[in-house]
């Protein structure tokens, strides 16, 4: 669904789908480009209320534990300048060698993190 999202707006709109992007673009509005932020972003949040895991994560004993580690993944694509989304369906198809590297940088972390639980 995000590599449709990303083709539909680079298609309509000339936009890049970076979800960090298009976040932050969301804390810094610029006028004309606030709405689409807002429905893409609202699009995402109301998507995981439809999702069957949706009841079980919201009342998980770690919750707390699931925002920190989304502030923890927040400061993590504010140093790598995106995130897998931007880097790995829209970088790597746009053959960025910075893309492909970062991406190539998160599923080997990915890997390796596995193994610590």
């Amino acid at each position: 669904m995000l590599g449709t999202s990303a083709v539909i707006l680079l298609l309509f709109s000339g936009k890049v789908a970076g979800i960090s992007g298009i976040f932050s673009g969301l804390l810094q509005p610029r006028k004309r480009d606030f709405l689409w932020r807002l429905l893409f972003i609202g699009g995402m949040v109301l998507g995981f209320f439809f999702s069957p895991n949706a009841s079980s994560a919201l009342t998980s004993p770690s919750i707390a534990l699931y925002i920190i580690a989304g502030l923890f993944v927040g400061i993590g694509t504010r140093l790598g300048n995106g995130c897998t989304s931007g880097h790995g369906i829209i970088g790597i198809a746009r053959l960025s060698k910075r893309s492909i590297l970062a991406t190539c940088i998160f599923i080997g972390s990915a890997m390796l993190v596995v193994f610590f639980r």
